[in-house]
């Protein structure tokens, strides 16, 4: 575990670095979408190309990042391409680990919101609804699968989702919810959408683009 742990910092280290370059040569002004893996597993310019859409939009994701990771990034994930319009998806990790409480989560994501209404004060911010998860249809292997599920649940998940939505009101930004057609009958996200119950495949993404695209 300690193994995987160094490996997926060095990993993030090195997408920062990426991002730090990438942003030397950006168009400013355009579409952002900056979270967790979530995000960055968004394959947003393909599908643009694919649904003939003609955006800009920048992919600052990063698997694995918390709140507080972005909190200490924010160089690199928010304010280097310098956006008119940021599409946030972050804290899906805190809710998935051991010590999660939603009150330091929304305690920090409020900071995040202001930070970036501080420095980008003209800049439209979109706060997304976390995604389902299916904890029973595709189990991950290995340790992280016995862990996975134990606080990143719906129940959880929805809870957070209203407390994120009182907190875009609060902050005067845009909150969606573009998870219609995500789920299954049991309201769980759909097996051919998941790659392990949390992670979406193409196909998944491109319903929330269909969701999403009012708002691009």
């Amino acid at each position: 575990m300690d193994f995987f742990k160094e490996f997926m910092h060095r990993d993030q280290q090195d997408k920062l670095e990426r991002f730090r370059i990438l942003n030397q040569n950006v168009k400013k002004g355009e579409i952002l979408f900056t979270g967790s893996s979530l995000m960055e597993q968004f394959p947003i310019n393909e599908l643009l190309m694919t649904n003939g859409m003609d955006q800009v939009i920048y992919n600052r994701g990063i698997g694995g990042f918390t709140t507080t990771d972005m909190l200490e990034n924010m160089e690199e994930m928010v304010f280097g391409t310098e956006p008119s319009r940021i599409f946030i998806n972050i804290g899906t990790n805190d809710i998935g680990s051991p010590d999660y409480r939603l009150e330091a989560l929304m305690e920090r994501y409020e900071e995040i919101i202001s930070r970036i209404q501080e420095r980008l004060p003209e800049t439209e911010i979109t706060m997304m609804a976390y995604y389902p998860v299916n904890e029973t249809d595709k189990v991950p292997e290995g340790e992280w699968g016995k862990t996975a599920f134990v606080t990143r649940t719906n129940e959880n998940i929805a809870v957070a989702n209203e407390a994120v939505e009182k907190l875009a009101a609060k902050k005067g930004c845009r909150f969606i919810n573009v998870n219609a057609g995500l789920t299954d009958e049991r309201g769980k996200l759909k097996k051919e959408f998941t790659i392990e119950g949390i992670h979406m495949y193409a196909n998944g993404y491109q319903v929330v683009l269909d969701n999403l695209k009012q708002y691009l």
